[in-house]
């Protein structure tokens, strides 16, 4: 896997990330909250990929760190 999709998410982050955004595409599909609710394709796909672009701008990350064993 390149640098670019390194997994910098934290495992529950990602979970997070998911649920919220999944929530957001299918109120947006029933009409509840209208089209911006299409926003939620990107944490959708960012916990699905568990990489997050502006987090490797940035150089941050919530992933736990390996041991070294």
């Amino acid at each position: 896997m390149s640098n670019l999709l390194k997994v910098n998410e934290h495992p529950v982050e990602r979970i997070v990330r998911v649920v919220l955004g999944a929530g957001l595409v299918v109120m947006a599909v029933m009409g509840t909250i209208g089209v911006w609710g299409y926003i939620g394709v990107v944490p959708l796909v960012t916990g699905a990929i568990g990489s997050c672009p502006i987090y490797t701008l940035f150089g941050i990350s919530t992933c736990p760190m390996k041991s070294k064993a």
